[in-house]
């Protein structure tokens, strides 16, 4: 068995689906520019209920993507699977062809998949729900199961590779995708894998969702200027924008990435976890549980704090969320984040444009922490025309920034206290 403390783990594969680009070169083009997805809301869906007042009308939605045509699925598939299936089995099929493997060349033993969802199938409860309501249960499709299920992707993408290896699915709301990537990290560290198909999808805007976030409170109801309305650390930030998506990467052992000659994109450095104990939605307000993630996650990689120069941060748009991030980042960095200080540390979030995929987020922003450790791009917070007094860190407002990263920070945190940061390393042999 592999010494786990020495075990080099690297991304070989990236694939997403977004509403600001049907894969990852036009995704990450869309975070470099500062370009929103941000849009009113559309579907046949929201419809049936048009008579009723929206206090949200706003969305992160993915539109003209077609599941047949982009997706490559046949009509067939559509009463298979619910659209966050077929959101992150695209994503996970563009990584797989990025990546070069074929896995009918490597041992299905050794090769998994590991899938983060907040919710799932939602889409097909409210639907399969309405049809109830309406047409009674014997007209409820016998698909229902196995199209609303949390794991119901990563059952599929193990299938359509024939992959026999640790295979789950983790349900901790936003911080989903990132406990996905931790469980990989660990079985490919163990020695009781090669290679692992790791990400997230989500598929949640819906009426239930999008009417069940409203009445929180919790989104932002700038409906007059949607491209304007996820603003994480503005003053006026009054919510976050719920959007859909998926990101699908190919992590492998470097030992295995070498043998069979792959492109290496970054390297997967640490992983942490905890719990904030506090609040079923509302994050501890001292970011307790955040500090002790991310001082979990450099501690696993053996970095310092003057090592991290990115932190692709959670950034909701939430006045307490985003006051409770910039809380924890000053306690653990210190002086190395203050501005005020001279600090060289650099944290936006891209949620600014793209808005919040919930169990999806932390492996759609993994795109931009990849890409900057390998371009030096650090993608910017748009929107950010009034920073909050006392956020004294460099939020990168409006334009990208150019500078060298050796090391960046993946921040991920979800309804339920659950915290996971993880980092990614340009790769050097």
């Amino acid at each position: 068995m592999p010494d786990s403390s020495t075990t080099r783990l690297v991304i070989t594969g990236v694939g997403t689906v977004t509403n600001i680009g049907p894969d990852a070169a036009s995704t990450w083009e869309s975070m470099r520019e500062g370009r929103s997805g941000i849009s009113k809301i559309e579907g046949v869906e929201f419809d049936r209920f048009g008579q009723h007042t929206w206090r949200v009308g706003i969305a992160g939605q993915i539109k003209g993507w077609d599941p047949c045509e982009q997706g490559g699925f046949d009509r067939r598939d559509l009463r298979r699977f619910d659209r966050c299936t077929m959101l992150g089995l695209s994503a996970a099929a563009q990584a797989v062809a990025d990546s070069g493997i074929d896995f009918e060349r490597e041992d299905p033993d050794r090769c998994g998949v590991i899938v983060g969802s907040g919710i799932g199938g939602i889409g097909t409860i409210e639907e399969m729900l309405m049809v109830l309501i309406e047409r009674g249960p014997d007209r409820i499709s016998p698909h229902t199961v196995p199209r609303l299920m949390v794991n119901a992707t990563a059952g599929n993408v193990s299938i359509r590779y024939g992959l026999r290896g640790p295979s789950s699915a983790h349900a901790t709301a936003c911080a989903s995708s990132g406990h996905a990537f931790g469980d990989a990290m660990n079985y490919l560290r163990k020695g009781e894998a090669d290679v692992m198909i790791v990400g997230g999808c989500e598929a949640a805007v819906t009426p239930l969702c999008i009417g069940a976030f409203s009445t929180m409170r919790a989104l932002s109801s700038r409906n007059d200027d949607p491209e304007r309305a996820s603003r994480p650390f503005d003053k006026l930030r009054d919510g976050f924008v719920l959007a859909e998506g998926a990101g699908f990467f190919v992590v492998e052992t470097l030992e295995h990435a070498r043998a069979r000659g792959a492109t290496i994109y970054a390297e997967l450095m640490g992983y942490g976890n905890s719990s904030d104990a506090a609040h079923i939605t509302a994050p501890d307000e001292q970011g307790r549980g955040a500090s002790s993630s991310m001082k979990k996650a450099m501690a696993d990689g053996g970095l310092n704090l003057e090592d991290i120069a990115y932190i692709n941060a959670h950034g909701t748009s939430t006045p307490i969320g985003d006051d409770a991030e910039v809380a924890a980042v000053i306690s653990v960095f210190g002086d190395h984040a203050r501005k005020s200080a001279g600090g060289k540390l650099l944290m936006s979030s891209t949620k600014s444009m793209h808005g919040h995929a919930l169990g999806a987020s932390g492996a759609i922003e993994m795109l931009a922490c990849v890409n900057a450790v390998r371009t030096g791009v650090i993608p910017p917070t748009i929107n950010l025309d009034h920073p909050e007094e006392g956020f004294d860190i460099d939020l990168v407002p409006h334009e990208a920034r150019e500078r060298p990263v050796r090391y960046a920070m993946n921040n991920t945190f979800g309804f339920g206290g659950h915290n996971v940061t993880l980092i990614v390393g340009r790769y050097t042999d």
